[in-house]
């Protein structure tokens, strides 16, 4: 066996070893996971990809700065883990199980491994279904939708980009004159 045949019996081995997980992941229809924009102390890299996407789709990146923009997920991974009670956390997490769960049956596949269109129209599914069954007071707890959408608007709001890139942002609110005349002020302030 020369060296010229020895390389292609080499690159035919290779060849079939590398393409028959890589034609399994073709032929269903594989997509990289979306990159985490922080590290999860809370949730697994999995929920945490679930918790930025929906984050993202609450809040959208648009001439303005997006929930992951403003590290909004890490605000929740964060917030859920120091701020709630045990009862609290596992109720998100069996909240954010069953997200994902029902978007397995909706469409066959995890919620991460739709495409975006389908994760939107999804999440508005569960959102709209969410807040029905909250008007006819048909749940008593606050569904995981709604607890993810408060997190998001929160955690988006008190961000710096959210607060001074969509909100009116006045450093110092109120124009500064130091030296006005009494007669032009009516009055002193109090002290």
């Amino acid at each position: 066996m020369n060296r010229r045949e020895a390389l292609q019996r080499a690159g035919l081995v290779l060849g079939y070893a590398v393409s028959a997980p890589v034609l399994a992941g073709i032929m269903k229809g594989c997509k990289a996971a979306p990159e985490l924009t922080y590290k999860p102390d809370f949730f697994t890299a999995d929920q945490a990809r679930i918790v930025s996407e929906v984050a993202e789709i609450i809040i959208p990146r648009t001439d303005t700065p997006g929930a992951k923009d403003a590290g909004v997920p890490g605000f929740i991974d964060k917030l859920v883990k120091e701020c709630y009670k045990k009862e609290d956390q596992d109720r998100f997490l069996a909240g954010l199980q069953a997200f994902d769960d029902e978007a397995k049956k909706a469409y066959g596949d995890s919620f991460i491994d739709l495409d975006a269109a389908k994760q939107q129209e999804y999440v508005k599914k569960i959102h709209d279904a969410a807040l029905n069954a909250r008007k006819a007071g048909a749940v008593k707890d606050r569904p995981f939708i709604l607890m993810m959408k408060e997190l998001t608007i929160v955690g988006f709001f008190t961000s710096e980009p959210g607060a001074t890139k969509v909100l009116q942002y006045e450093p110092v609110p109120g124009a500064y004159r130091g030296c006005v005349p009494l007669a032009e002020v009516g009055k002193t302030w109090a002290t």
